[in-house]
């Protein structure tokens, strides 16, 4: 009889914990079950999705690839438009179904969701959290579309799109709900609000900076900033994530909250650095501003070494300089290391005149000098009034080769990208990875090791080190504020983050004879593990940005978020203890399968 109670106790676990099927639909509400799909009995019927587009200020919609047109024929004159079109930023963050990127080889493909909540308010995004939770259907937030790991699309899902929520205000005196503290001038700006948008706010309206992204098209309140969030000005005024003064939301049981260090103090320290998509659908945010610095600038330009023996010589040289002059609050971006023995250089920096610029560069152009056989040097550096760095009609008069306008017939007054960010803009990536160098990295005891570190990488791929998105040698204030935060401790070690991508922006994997050169793209891939591998194992104790990272991370809870993730894990299994959001390697996603489609 035992043996028979146990045979049946197996036929039921088994039966429990199946995949729904179209005739055991109520399987879905099994905690363990599976999300439902369109061709299953669960899916809502037609009826069901017409209730839903009633209820909304915005409007439902079903999401279709950009380049549709293409799978019909690639010479059509509606292909060729669309392939133009895909290749302008605020064109993809124009409809549902675009992405900034197409994916990511064997790791995801730009898909369209099944139907698109189009929100215009918040409670449009409360009637799509409610609809999926009641419908057991896969839940993907998108705002602008920017992001390397595939989490604002996939298939057989409900899309909240924010991208019409895009409201900016300015409070000269804003206090947190709840809170008694001095108050501050600051901004708020919806789901949908691009940076752009949000540096005209603060700086073309009311002379004062937000710290935001470097990419004008990237979005103010999502998953840009609660990933944490770098702009070229971090080591100044901190990251995105620690300049959030209070945050509304909506979590998986469709309430609406009003986060700050108030109230739900757990929450709105999970969703500032915590990741995007994973804690609830944040509807708008208010940010702290600062006031501007007399200018802002950037010196670009490459040193170039003649052999390999130079070279190492010269980035040792170099990432002396850096510790010694460029480490502070007043540097920001980026310099690279090539396989062709040249250093580029893309650095931009604020509150240093010309002059200053040039006194701080004068001990390494002096080194440089007294060996030209063995160098060159190229620089230029450009000086920006601070008010104007956003302003488009100053930057076409004065500096027309930094921006791109957008020019189709739906554009915005004043809307452009910098010029460098269009060969991201489609791109399908082969990979793209990073890792935090921490400061003892650049010290004089490991001087040596580090240069040969970076000159061995340097012979794979491309090693770019981002100054702005480490903090150590940031302002006080950078450090405080961001510490209050759930990003990586690792980043206040670090002097920079090393970052390795590689892609292409003229391959479409969708599309038959357009597909991307499979051994050619592995080969690159290759190339770029055996030169992270490099500075991993330089810095084993480091670890990787979440919103810039490998698809394929290992141990990525400890890499993405190192001690701080038991927390907050805890506090998505509080605010969400049945995974209405899912996304990869976000908090909480080991517990589904690969897909987000079904409980593990």
């Amino acid at each position: 009889m035992r043996y028979v109670l146990v045979l049946i106790f197996f036929l039921f676990s088994i039966t429990s914990f199946s995949e729904p099927s179209k005739n055991n639909p109520r399987d879905a509400s099994h905690p363990a079950a599976c999300r439902c799909r369109p061709n299953q009995a669960c899916w809502p019927a037609n009826q069901e999705w017409q209730s839903l587009q009633q209820s909304l200020t915005g409007r439902l919609s079903k999401p279709v690839s950009p380049i549709a047109a293409c799978k019909e024929d690639w010479a059509s004159q509606s292909c060729q438009l669309a392939i133009k079109n895909i290749h302008n930023p605020f064109f993809n963050e124009s409809i549902s179904g675009g992405t900034q990127s197409q994916g990511w080889l064997n790791g995801w493909d730009s898909q369209v969701s099944d139907y698109a909540v189009e929100a215009s308010t918040t409670e449009d995004v409360v009637a799509a959290v409610n609809f999926a939770r009641k419908h057991h259907l896969k839940l993907v937030i998108k705002g602008t579309g920017h992001d390397y790991l595939g989490r604002s699309n996939a298939p057989d899902s409900l899309l909240i799109w924010t991208h019409n929520m895009r409201h900016t205000s300015y409070d000269p005196a804003f206090v947190p709900n709840g809170c008694h503290q001095r108050p501050v001038p600051a901004i708020t700006v919806g789901a949908g609000t691009r940076w752009l948008e949000a540096y005209q706010e603060a700086t073309g309206k009311h002379h004062r900076y937000v710290q935001g992204g470097g990419c004008t098209t990237v979005g103010a309140a999502g998953g840009f900033i609660q990933g944490g969030g770098f702009g070229s000005f971090s080591k100044k005024f901190g990251t995105g994530a620690g300049g959030v003064l209070q945050a509304e939301l909506v979590t998986a049981n469709g309430k609406v909250i009003t986060a700050n260090p108030c109230q739900h103090p757990d929450i709105f320290w999970a969703i500032r650095g915590g990741g995007g998509g994973t804690f609830g659908v944040v509807t708008k945010v208010t940010l702290k501003t600062h006031a501007l610095p007399n200018y802002f600038g950037i010196v670009s330009g490459s040193i170039s070494a003649n052999n390999d023996e130079s070279y190492q010589k010269l980035v040792q040289q170099f990432l002396i300089f850096f510790r010694q002059q460029l480490n502070n609050e007043h540097w920001g971006e980026q310099f690279s290391f090539h396989s062709n023995n040249t250093i580029q250089l893309t650095l931009l920096f604020q509150g240093l005149n010309k002059k200053q610029v040039e006194k701080i560069w004068s001990p390494l152009r002096n080194w440089i000098a007294k060996h030209p056989d063995s160098y060159t040097m190229q620089m230029n550096i450009e000086i920006v009034p601070a008010d104007k760095m956003w302003d488009d009609v100053y930057l076409a008069k004065h500096i027309p080769t930094w921006i791109s306008n957008n020019q189709s017939e739906q554009a915005s007054k004043g809307e452009y990208w910098w010029t460098p960010n269009t060969q991201e803009v489609s791109k399908y990536w082969y990979t793209y990875q990073s890792w935090w160098l921490p400061l003892a990295f650049f010290a004089d005891n490991h001087i040596k090791q580090a240069s040969d570190t970076l000159f061995q990488a340097s012979r794979h791929v491309t090693v770019t080190l981002h100054i702005n998105k480490g903090l150590a040698g940031a302002s006080p204030d950078a450090i405080r504020h961001g510490r209050e935060t759930s990003i990586n401790p690792a980043v206040y070690d670090a002097a920079a983050l090393a970052i390795m991508g590689s892609g292409n922006n003229q391959v479409y994997p969708q599309l038959k004879n357009h597909e991307v050169n499979l051994q050619e793209a592995k080969q690159i891939v290759q190339y770029t593990q055996q030169a992270m591998h490099l500075l991993m194992k330089a810095a084993p104790q480091s670890g990787a940005y979440v919103n810039e990272a490998d698809y394929f991370q290992k141990d990525w809870q400890t890499v993405f978020w190192g001690k701080n993730y038991a927390k907050l894990l805890q506090i998505k299994r509080k605010y969400d203890p049945a995974g209405v959001f899912y996304c990869h390697h976000c908090v909480g996603s080991e517990e589904w399968s690969d897909d987000g489609m079904c409980k593990i």
